[in-house]
């Protein structure tokens, strides 16, 4: 009758079918017992659909502590909306300029609600792949590669910023590598972090 269970990593050697299995059996059994369980893991998958409450943790700090989607919606900084999230999400360095962001390249983004005090500060923005929408009106992206799913396409894109660029999108489209695709970011989805 322990008062807390501990499991450190327990299906990181599992392949993927039976990794899913074992964590609604874990799920299951915790359910059941209702005993308090802390459960290890690098795996952020395991980590969203396990935990009632995560803890990330980067050098024996706390940087956040909160429910999956808090942490998914509103990381409290660039470490933990890099960590939660795979694809993981896009980063663009620039500044705020006139209430848009402004990346380093020239590129201006719209943004919803831009920080009090941040006009002409250094900012990071941070987008999820999943919150952009192909819009004629969007930014060109040049496709590098294309990850077919099923129920979801997973392009890689360059021309935003400098490297590549993740998107997610659940209509099915024919773009192939060498195609343009135009995005648009949805801009309340959109994430700012101070620089500094």
């Amino acid at each position: 009758d322990p008062q807390a269970f501990l499991f450190d990593e327990p299906l990181s050697n599992l392949d993927a079918k039976l990794r899913v299995a074992m964590r609604t059996e874990i799920k299951e059994l915790h359910r059941r017992l209702g005993t308090t369980t802390i459960y290890v893991t690098h795996d952020q998958v395991e980590a969203m659909t396990m935990g009632d409450k995560i803890v990330v943790m980067r050098d024996g700090i706390v940087e956040q502590l909160g429910e999956p989607l808090e942490l998914y919606d509103r990381p409290i900084n660039k470490f933990v909306a890099g960590f939660i999230g795979s694809p993981s999400i896009n980063f663009i360095e620039g500044r705020i300029e006139a209430g848009n962001f402004i990346a380093d390249n020239g590129l201006k983004i719209p943004i919803a609600r831009p920080p009090a005090g941040a006009e002409g500060r250094r900012i990071t923005y941070g987008i999820r792949p999943e919150h952009f929408t192909l819009s004629e009106a969007g930014m060109p992206a040049e496709v590098v590669i294309t990850e077919p799913t099923g129920a979801e396409t997973q392009y890689v894109v360059r021309g935003i910023a400098e490297g590549n660029f993740s998107c997610v999108f659940r209509e099915r489209l024919n773009a192939r590598p060498g195609d343009t695709i135009r995005i648009s970011p949805e801009a309340e989805k959109a994430h700012l972090f101070d620089t500094d």
